[in-house]
């Protein structure tokens, strides 16, 4: 794997697990790179292209996680800071309804929310694009020297991005099947590499935590690892990958 787009590669597609939901509902590698080509052509159509900036909410969630894998495979890089991305004008931001209604956007900017129709007309329904959207990959062009997540820290390119998701999958035994519980923001390109792409990439399972941390108590049973914000995090799996102990990948 050169670059995270190389994740929805078409021959990965299977039925195994491969994305467990907040709500506990699991999706397989099938399902995920089927959508991840919807998202990708739900903000190719909003206007995400090379070299453009995709923001979405930090919270890890399907969608959050959908419009990531979609954007880098278009070869848009993500912020996950919805706020900074109306600031610096980025081409799409794609947020919760409840957060949408909040955002003055500037001109060429695009706002999508999920969690439900928006209020104004001019913001786009994530879901109901999605759901009706193509399922073919849109053609798009990235290398490993290209941005795929911005912060306040930096920019991280996809070859960096992928080189620490395969050190952390090596370092804690990251293998197919392996279900790696994310109990912190994606805010953090670390936790995105260890949580996300690495299981992913890998054949495991990457489960979501809701905004309050919690997990269904089905998915939280299943769990062999649990990527987390700090030292003093209690997981209720017998394994961590503390972020804060990963080398920064802005730097």
């Amino acid at each position: 794997m050169d670059v995270v787009g190389d994740l929805l590669a078409r021959d990965r597609r299977s039925r195994d697990p491969a994305l467990v939901t907040p709500d506990g509902r699991e999706r397989t590698a099938h399902d995920l790179i089927t959508n991840g080509y919807k998202a990708a052509n739900v903000l190719r159509y909003l206007g995400a292209r090379e070299g453009s900036t995709v923001a979405v909410d930090p919270t890890p969630g399907l969608h959050a996680t959908l419009a990531f894998l979609g954007a880098a495979r278009l070869g848009a890089a993500v912020r996950f800071d919805p706020d900074a991305g109306v600031a610096a004008g980025d081409r799409v931001v794609v947020v919760p309804v409840a957060d949408g209604s909040a955002l003055d956007p500037r001109p060429g900017t695009n706002i999508a929310a999920f969690g439900g129709p928006p209020e104004r007309p001019e913001t786009t329904h994530w879901e109901q694009e999605l759901w009706s959207e193509n399922p073919a990959t849109p053609p798009s062009t990235v290398s490993p020297s290209d941005p795929v997540v911005r912060g306040e820290g930096g920019t991280v390119s996809h070859g960096r991005l992928v080189d620490a998701a395969e050190a952390a999958a090596t370092e804690h035994g990251i293998d197919p099947g392996t279900r790696v519980v994310v109990r912190t923001t994606l805010a953090d390109s670390r936790t995105v590499a260890a949580g996300v792409v690495a299981p992913l990439a890998r054949g495991g399972v990457v489960v979501l935590t809701d905004a309050a941390g919690e997990t269904d108590p089905e998915s939280t049973s299943l769990g062999d690892l649990a990527v987390v914000d700090g030292p003093d995090a209690e997981p209720p799996e017998p394994a961590r990958v503390d972020v804060a102990s990963l080398p920064d990948l802005t730097r």
